[in-house]
């Protein structure tokens, strides 16, 4: 697959895409469709079991929404923009394999919140995080005012948004924003591990986990435990729950399908 603006590379079940817009990597409208178009191959492909979303460089992961493409628009282009970017969001919120952002710099804006949409964050010590749309006279309108809260807490969250200041990554470490932070030159060996152990994980299995957590936390505690039954019992209608307790008894590594 042929992309302009991001790169796609595959080590043994996972898939790396790279925003390849440096050295900041700004997100624009043909970067969010190719998204959600590369996302839609991915999901469909048994082959890979785990995404890593990069930035190409080592300045930005992404440092926001492409300024010159938005500068000019007024309330009806800055929607239809929007519609075009919440379309990729969700898509990549809600893919059904563990998706892990390896933030190699600055992660700002649009950038941020394309980070919360996937299932870890890992960071490098030189990045630095930041939804500064406040300083614009603007608001995030990529789920930032959400996702946020709904991972931090909204007091950290009015924090980050009411200001717009920039923290670093050991700081997004301690307000439960990232997962790890490792030096820059590590950055991409520890996502590849983790993905590689995901991607080993039984597909069904994490899937239904993956849609039991998002789909629970939008609702009452009563209905998300109905969800979390039905996404279980799915579970025992596979291939790979055999495997799994079969292997259990007989005390050996399990071979799974993917079914």
């Amino acid at each position: 697959m042929e992309f302009e603006t991001l790169e796609l590379t595959v080590n043994g079940r996972v898939a790396v895409l790279s925003l390849n817009r440096p050295p900041m990597n700004p997100l624009n409208k043909k970067l969010f469709s190719e998204l959600y178009e590369i996302l839609e191959e991915l999901e469909n492909n048994d082959d890979i079991g785990a995404i890593i979303i990069t930035g190409k460089g080592e300045r930005a992961f992404a440092a926001g929404a492409d300024i010159s493409e938005m500068k000019e628009l007024d309330a009806a282009g800055i929607a239809r923009m929007n519609r075009i970017s919440r379309k990729a969001f969700e898509k990549l919120e809600n893919i059904g394999k563990p998706v892990i952002a390896a933030i190699n710099g600055l992660a700002l804006g649009g950038g941020c919140e394309l980070a919360l949409c996937c299932d870890f964050r890992i960071c490098s010590e030189n990045a630095k995080i930041a939804l500064p749309e406040i300083n614009l006279a603007i608001i995030p309108g990529g789920g930032g005012t959400q996702r946020l809260q709904r991972l931090i807490g909204q007091a950290r969250a009015k924090e980050l948004l009411y200001f717009g200041d920039m923290i670093k990554a050991q700081e997004a470490q301690a307000y439960g924003l990232v997962s790890k932070v490792v030096p820059l030159e590590s950055l991409m060996d520890t996502a590849l591990e983790w993905a590689a152990k995901l991607a080993e994980k039984p597909a069904v299995a994490l899937k239904m986990m993956k849609t039991a957590l998002h789909t629970g936390a939008d609702t009452d505690l009563n209905n998300a435990l109905t969800i979390e039954t039905v996404c279980f019992g799915i579970t025992f209608e596979t291939e790979d729950r055999k495997e799994g307790m079969a292997s259990f008894f007989e005390k050996r590594k399990p071979v799974y399908v993917g079914r």
